[in-house]
This record gives structure tokens, C-alpha cells and sequence, in this order.
């Protein structure tokens, strides 16, 4: 097994030697080894890149219906983020009835959603996206409006599966005390029976640091408490989740929570700091606004091809942050093609000078590189050697991509 440790090498020497020493060839052949032996882990295939997407919570909370599922869908294909990877639209909590019918099956609440799930799933699938839905590894779901899955794994899984559903939030409410590293890979090994792949989200809130054992378990896991809709809250969960960075892997992401970017309560520069360091963290990228009536700016962030680029790199390591000088960070990520992305972060209220040097972000210090800020969309006119220095506006960041010139 070719280990993220051999990969860096391998890059590390390849810029070094000038690629004199190791060819493309072999570098490729470590590089698709290492993706093989990553999705190995959890044997459905999925989330080889994080999943992009729509989720109803963050917004809409426990005001769901087939309605808002049905034109969050049609919003993300007119608005063209279908095209760009948003391509799950998630239901959250509060969309089945408070019982199961008499043989014990989860039903969809007759009200809110009187179509059925296998319907709406159907319309979804037309739009050539996927849908998603939510259930919990304990007796009842957080909102305790709906039956969890706990004692009836093989049960939802099937259905889950009959109502051609792709993507299933598991989360952490009502467990009875048992431990999550208990629960969550019975629904594993029932989803794996089920008969159609689904991606497995556990939302265990990095209670019990899931991140350890999570990639045996589902596709991504929470390594954060839930989110709120301001600066605090963001910088926190983006603090929490980067102590795990090196559990990330093609199959299997750390999950700091779903994007508040539209739901107000952070500025425009705040959000941009918010997709940044989501998309360098390879954190899946869950949009948590009402897509239906989004601002042109909220449309601009989530919408930035070069930022998801990054997020989506096929090389999968997320990035950490390689520096900090009181509230001056720098996080950095090697990317594909012997690329280094990086975000230079200001969480102080003044102006800072933030500066990324070389040695802190894999490369050799003599490197020359092409630099490209990707929130401006130009290439800098001068190439770079040692390192990159920028100011950086209050709670505001720079983001770019770093080409080695061979």
C-alpha cells in the first residue's frame, strides 16, 4: 500500500530532481495505488471527492416539504451549480410520520410530502441529480418528530435503498447511551445489503473523534458540533476539523458541517473565508441557503469553478494550517500536477501583512512558481521564489494555487 507519506515524498523529490529522477509514469502509477487503496476502506465506491450539494436544515429546519425538496432541485439546475457538482439535494430531519406503519417501515409524513419519498426521488433522478435523506442511529431523530433507526438498520436500509434514495445523513440523537462505534456499522453492513449504493454520512458530531474510525464506517463524519451563522461558529468548526486532517482520503472526508454562506449573520468577506477553507479542507461542500432566492453575491461565492477545483483535486489531502502569527494563519494543501493551494487567513479586526514561505508549505525554497489568486481570477504577472506575501483585509482571506515552474 503506498502510504500519504511515500506520495509527499514522491512529490517533494519530483520537484527537486526537476521529474529527472522520477518519471510521470511512476508517479501516476503510486498515485492511482493510493486512491485504490484509500476507497478500499469502505466498499461502495462513492466519495471519491467530497459530495457537493444542497441540504434543507440550515435554513429550513424542520419547515420541509415535497415542495422545497422539488424546487431546491429545479434551482440548482437553472442556476447551473448542477453543472458545477452540486449535485445532492439532502432532506433533513422532519420528513416522515412520528410512528412506522404496522410492519414497522418509516413512512413519509402525508401532509408535507404526499407524493412518497420513491416519487420525489424519481423527479429529482429527472433533473439528473440525487437525492438524500436523514435518519438517526438512536431511537428517535434530534428534532424527536420521527422514528430513528436504531433496532431497525436492516429495515431503513432497505427502504432507503426501494426508494432509490443515494445519500444517507445518520445522525447521534436518542442513542440510549450505547457508543456510536457500536451503532453507526450496524446501518453500514445493512446499507451494504441493501443493494444500492448510497452514500453514508455520520453525524456523530466528532463526539467520540469518529474521524479514527469513521473511514471503515461511512463516506464522511462530522468532526464538529452543528454550525451557526456566524464568524465565531465558522472559525471554530474550521479549527476542530483541521486537527484531523490527515484521516481525509478519497472515500472518506472529515466533515466540519454544511455552508451557512446566504443565510446571513457573516459578511461578504467572511463567506468568502467560510468556502475557502471548507474547499482546501476537502469538506463536502452542502449548500445550507435557500437556493431558491439567492443574492448575486451569496451565487458569486459558491459558484467559483477554481475554488470547488480545489475542494474537488483528485489527490484528496486537505490542507492545514502550516503557520500561525496571532491571528495571521496560513493553510496550505498539496493539490495534483505538483500543485500546492493555499489560504492566507486574517481573523484580526486590522489589516495584516500575511506571508506563506516555502518551507512551510512543502516546497524548496528556491522553487520558482506561477501564482494564480483564485477569488480575483488573474495569474500574478511575476513568477515567485521563497515565498508569497499579501495584505489581508479584516476577517477576510487570499487564496491561490502554486505551479512549480520545471
Amino acid at each position: 500500500m503506498v502510504t500519504r507519506s511515500n506520495l509527499l515524498c514522491i512529490l517533494v523529490l519530483m520537484v527537486i530532481v526537476g521529474l529527472e529522477s522520477v518519471s510521470a509514469s511512476v508517479y501516476n502509477e503510486n498515485m492511482e495505488s493510493l486512491v485504490k487503496a484509500r476507497r478500499s476502506l469502505l466498499n461502495n465506491g462513492l466519495g471519491n471527492t467530497p459530495p457537493m450539494g444542497w441540504n434543507s436544515w440550515n435554513y429550513f429546519y424542520c419547515d420541509v416539504t415535497e415542495k422545497v425538496i422539488r424546487e431546491s432541485a429545479d434551482a440548482l439546475v437553472t442556476t447551473g451549480l448542477d453543472k458545477l457538482g452540486y449535485k445532492y439535494v439532502n432532506i433533513d430531519d422532519c420528513w416522515a410520520e412520528q410512528t412506522r406503519d404496522k410492519k414497522g417501515y418509516l413512512v413519509a409524513n402525508r401532509t408535507t410530502f404526499p407524493s412518497g419519498i420513491r416519487a420525489l426521488a424519481d423527479y429529482v433522478h429527472s433533473k439528473g441529480l440525487k437525492l438524500g435523506i436523514y435518519s438517526d442511529a438512536g431511537e428517535y431523530t434530534c428534532s424527536h418528530r420521527m422514528p430513528g433507526s436504531l433496532g431497525n438498520e436492516e429495515k431503513d436500509a432497505k427502504t432507503f435503498a426501494e426508494w432509490h434514495i443515494d445519500y444517507l445523513k445518520y445522525d447521534n440523537c436518542y442513542n440510549t447511551g450505547l457508543k456510536p462505534m457500536e451503532r453507526y456499522p450496524i446501518m453500514t453492513r445493512a446499507l451494504m445489503k441493501a443493494g444500492r449504493p448510497i452514500f453514508f454520512s455520520l453525524c456523530e458530531w466528532g463526539d467520540m473523534h469518529p474521524a479514527l474510525w469513521g473511514s471503515r464506517v461511512g463516506n464522511s463524519w462530522r468532526t464538529t458540533d452543528d454550525i451557526t451563522r456566524n464568524w465565531d461558529s465558522m472559525v471554530s468548526r474550521a479549527d476542530q476539523n483541521e486537527v484531523y486532517a490527515e484521516y481525509a482520503r478519497p472515500g472518506g472526508w472529515n466533515d466540519p458541517d454544511m455552508l451557512e454562506i446566504g443565510n446571513g449573520g457573516m459578511t461578504y468577506d467572511e463567506n468568502v473565508v467560510h468556502f475557502s477553507i471548507w474547499a482546501i479542507s476537502k469538506a463536502p461542500l452542502l449548500i445550507g441557503c435557500d437556493v431558491r432566492n439567492m443574492t448575486k453575491e451569496t451565487f458569486e461565492i459558491i459558484s467559483n469553478k477554481e475554488v470547488i477545483a480545489v475542494n474537488q483535486d483528485r489527490l484528496g489531502i486537505q490542507a492545514k494550517k502550516v503557520r500561525m502569527e496571532g491571528s495571521a494563519e496560513v493553510w496550505a494543501g498539496p493539490l495534483s500536477g505538483y500543485r500546492v493551494a493555499i489560504v492566507l487567513v486574517n481573523r484580526s479586526i486590522l489589516p495584516a501583512n500575511i506571508t506563506a514561505h516555502w518551507d512551510d508549505i512543502g516546497l524548496p525554497p528556491n522553487t520558482e512558481v506561477i501564482a494564480r489568486d483564485l477569488w480575483k481570477h488573474r495569474t500574478l504577472k511575476k513568477r515567485l521564489v521563497g515565498s508569497l506575501t499579501e495584505v489581508v483585509y479584516p476577517h477576510a482571506c487570499r487564496m491561490y494555487v502554486l505551479k512549480p515552474v520545471f
